[in-house]
C-alpha cells in the first residue's frame, strides 16, 4: 500500500498536473481519506468508457442494448438512497442567523469535527478521483470553476455529462480560483472485501460552508447529494457568491421563444422539481410558427450588463431530469435527447435491454425488471420505476438546442416566470405590477410536493423562488438581494415577471388546462406583453390576459373552464395573504420592508374589491 504522499502523486498520465492550492488540497484529502490511489480525471472518452466498463463488471451498472440505446447504462441505487435528503443538508455559516430559518444550520467547527471523523480512512480500497470542472461556457466571465474529489465512478461518469470537465478545465484553472467539493460514499473496503453494487452509508451529510466556498458530502451516492457541481455549487454556494458579487444564481430554466416573424425573446422560469420545468424548457409548440429553443432546463446564472440588460447562462452541460411522466407526448425532445450516450438511475429494465418508466408509454410492457431488481408485471401494486428515477444526458443531444446556448456573454432575459403545482386558487397566468411586486410573487411561491425530495408527497409547502432547498444563506436577505438587483438594471429594460399554474383543477378534479405544447399559448401572451402588444386586465393579484388576448383557438375549452382558469376569488386570496403573513413572520427583522409593503398592498386591493 502506498503512503499518502505517494498516492497524491499517482496521477493519470493523460491529465495535466495540478499545482498550487489544488495540489496541496489533493494531498491533504489523500492523507485524510487514504485512497488506494489518486486519479486526475482528463475528461476523455476513453476515461468514461473505462469507468463504465468497470462498473458493469462490478455489478453497479447494466449496459443497455446498444442497438436500442447506444453507449448507455442503467444504475440501481440503494432503496435508502433515492433522492435529495434535505434534512441532512446543512448550511454551516458562521452564525445561525446567517443561514436563516429555512436552512438546517450547524456550527461550522462542530460540523468539521464530525466530518473529519467520518472522512478519516473513508476511501480505503477505492480510487480517489479528482474532477476539475467548469460551470458555464469556458472562458465566460459569468462562469466559475470547481474541483470535486470523490470515490464514486458513478459520480465521475455523471460529471462527464453534466459539466465541462477534465484537462481543458485544469489548464484554465488558476492556482487558487476554484470551489473545493469533497465527496465520499463512506464505504471503505478492507483487502479482499466484496463491494456493494451501490455503496452508501447510513449516515449522510451534505454540507456547505458559505464563507469558505467549500462543499463536503458524505454517505450518499445519489444525484444532487453527490454531483456537487449541481445544487450544492450551482445554487447553494453560487447564491452566496452572487449575493457578494452582484448577480443571481437561480433554480431556473432558460429558453428562447421565437414568433412567426423570426423575432426572439428569452425567458427564465422557476419551478419546484417535478413541476414541468424540463418539459417547458424543451416544449414543442402547438402554435404554428412559434418555437421554443433550450438554453438550459434547471439552473440560470444571471447578471446585468453595462447597458442594464439582464443576461443569463446555463452553468450546466447536461440534463439530469426526472424520468417518470417523460414521454413522446409530454416531452418528445427530451426523449430524443436520451436516445444514446445517457445514464439512467432507478428506472425499470425491459426484456430487450432498454429502460422504461411510468408514463413513458400508454401501456406498460407485460414484463419488466423493476428498479429494485425484481420481476414486475402490470398486476404488481408497486411502481416499476422509482418516482424520482432519473436520466442524465448531454445537452448537446437536445434537438431544439438554442444556437446561443454556449454564448459566453449569455442571453438577454425579457421575462421571468414563477410557477408551482396548485390545484386551486392560483390562475393560469398573472403578471406582476412591478419588479418589487414580482419579487413578492417569487417570495410567495408555494407548491404541492413531489417525489424529488424525501418527505410527504402532495403536501402544500412554501418554496420561495423554488429555492427553499437551495438558497445558501438567510432567505430574508435573499429577498433583499433580489430587490437590490432590480436597481442595477435599466428600469425600461427590466424583465417582466409572471406567475403561472398549469395544474389548476375544476370541482370534479379534472385539469382545466391541457398543458404540454399548449403552454406555448401562455408564452405567446408573455412574449406579446414584453413587445407591448397583448392586452391585460388588472386583478387584485396582478394582470391577467384581457378577454380575447390569450390565443385559445382550436382548444376544446368550455366557457366555464376558461373562466375558472382565470378566476380570482378574493376570499381565497385573503386566506392566502393571511397564510403568507404567518409564513413571512419566520424571517423576523431580516424580512425587507418592501415585501411587507407588497403584502399589505395585496390585502388592501383584495378588501377594496371584495364582493
Amino acid at each position: 500500500m502506498k503512503n499518502a504522499s505517494e498516492k497524491a502523486s499517482h496521477y493519470a498520465s493523460s491529465a495535466s498536473r495540478p499545482v498550487g492550492r489544488l495540489a496541496a488540497w489533493i494531498n491533504e484529502v489523500a492523507q485524510l481519506c487514504e485512497p488506494d490511489h489518486v486519479h486526475i480525471c482528463d475528461g476523455s472518452r476513453a476515461e468514461f468508457d473505462f469507468l463504465a466498463n468497470q462498473m458493469v463488471v462490478s455489478g453497479m451498472a447494466i449496459k443497455l442494448n446498444p442497438a436500442l440505446r447506444p453507449n448507455s447504462y442503467l444504475f440501481r441505487s440503494h432503496p435508502d438512497d433515492v433522492a435529495r435528503v434535505e434534512d441532512r443538508t446543512y448550511i454551516c455559516s458562521k452564525t445561525k442567523e446567517e443561514a436563516g430559518p429555512t436552512n438546517n444550520w450547524c456550527d461550522p467547527e462542530e460540523m468539521k469535527k464530525t466530518l473529519l471523523g467520518l472522512f478519516k480512512g473513508c476511501m480505503r480500497g477505492r480510487p480517489m478521483y479528482v474532477i476539475p470542472f467548469n460551470m458555464g461556457p469556458l472562458k465566460s466571465k459569468l462562469s466559475h470553476m470547481g474541483v470535486q474529489i470523490t470515490d464514486s465512478p458513478y459520480v465521475v461518469t455523471n460529471m462527464h455529462i453534466m459539466t465541462r470537465m477534465g484537462n481543458e478545465v485544469l489548464q484554465l484553472l488558476g492556482k487558487d480560483d476554484f470551489v473545493p467539493c469533497l465527496h465520499s460514499v463512506g464505504m471503505p473496503l478492507a483487502p479482499g472485501q466484496a463491494d456493494d453494487a451501490w455503496p452508501a452509508n447510513e449516515q449522510k451529510y451534505i454540507v456547505q460552508f458559505p464563507e469558505e466556498r467549500t462543499i463536503w458530502s458524505f454517505g450518499s451516492g445519489y444525484g444532487g447529494n453527490a454531483l456537487l457541481g449541481k445544487k450544492c455549487f450551482a445554487l447553494r454556494i453560487a447564491s452566496v457568491m452572487a449575493r457578494d458579487q452582484g448577480w443571481l444564481a437561480e433554480h431556473m430554466l432558460i429558453a428562447g421563444v421565437t414568433n412567426p416573424k423570426g423575432e426572439k425573446k428569452y425567458i427564465a422560469a422557476s419551478f419546484p422539481s417535478s413541476c414541468g420545468k424540463t418539459n417547458l424548457a424543451m416544449l414543442t409548440s402547438s402554435l404554428p410558427g412559434w418555437k421554443l429553443e433550450t438554453v438550459g432546463d434547471d439552473i440560470a446564472w444571471m447578471k446585468f450588463d453595462a447597458n442594464g440588460i439582464l443576461h443569463a447562462i446555463n452553468p450546466e452541460f447536461g440534463f439530469f431530469g426526472v424520468a417518470p411522466g417523460t414521454s413522446e407526448f409530454s416531452n418528445p425532445n427530451a426523449m430524443r435527447s436520451i436516445m444514446g450516450n445517457s445514464l439512467f438511475t432507478n428506472t425499470a429494465l425491459t426484456d430487450d435491454g432498454d429502460v422504461w418508466w411510468e408514463g413513458m408509454t400508454k401501456q406498460p410492457p407485460q414484463h419488466l425488471i423493476d428498479w429494485l431488481g425484481k420481476d414486475w408485471t402490470p398486476k404488481c401494486h408497486d411502481k416499476a420505476a422509482h418516482p424520482n428515477s432519473r436520466f442524465t444526458a448531454p445537452i448537446s443531444q437536445c434537438p431544439v438546442l438554442d444556437p446561443a446556448w454556449q454564448d459566453p456573454n449569455g442571453v438577454p432575459i425579457s421575462a421571468i416566470i414563477f410557477g408551482g403545482r396548485r390545484s386551486s386558487v392560483v390562475p393560469l397566468i398573472h403578471e406582476a405590477f412591478s419588479w418589487q411586486h414580482g419579487v413578492y410573487m417569487g417570495a410567495s411561491l408555494s407548491s404541492e410536493t413531489t417525489a424529488a425530495a424525501v418527505g410527504e408527497v402532495g403536501k402544500l409547502r412554501h418554496d420561495p423562488f423554488s429555492m427553499l432547498p437551495f438558497c445558501g444563506y438567510n432567505m430574508g436577505d435573499y429577498f433583499r438581494h433580489w430587490l437590490e438587483m432590480g436597481k442595477k438594471g435599466d428600469p425600461k429594460k427590466l424583465p417582466r415577471i409572471y406567475y403561472v399554474n398549469w395544474f389548476r383543477k375544476n370541482k370534479k378534479g379534472d385539469w382545466l388546462w391541457p398543458g404540454y405544447g399548449e403552454n406555448a399559448r401562455v408564452l405567446k401572451w408573455i412574449f406579446e406583453r414584453c413587445s407591448g402588444q397583448a392586452q391585460a386586465a388588472p386583478t387584485p393579484i396582478g394582470n391577467i390576459p384581457a378577454p380575447g388576448s390569450l390565443d385559445v383557438s382550436g382548444l376544446n375549452l368550455t366557457p366555464e373552464n376558461l373562466q375558472e382558469l382565470f378566476h380570482v376569488d378574493n376570499s381565497e386570496w385573503l386566506q392566502e395573504a393571511a397564510e403568507m403573513q404567518r409564513y413571512l413572520h419566520i424571517f423576523g427583522s431580516r424580512l425587507p420592508q418592501q415585501i411587507s409593503d407588497e403584502l399589505e398592498s395585496l390585502k388592501s386591493r383584495l378588501n377594496t374589491t371584495y364582493g
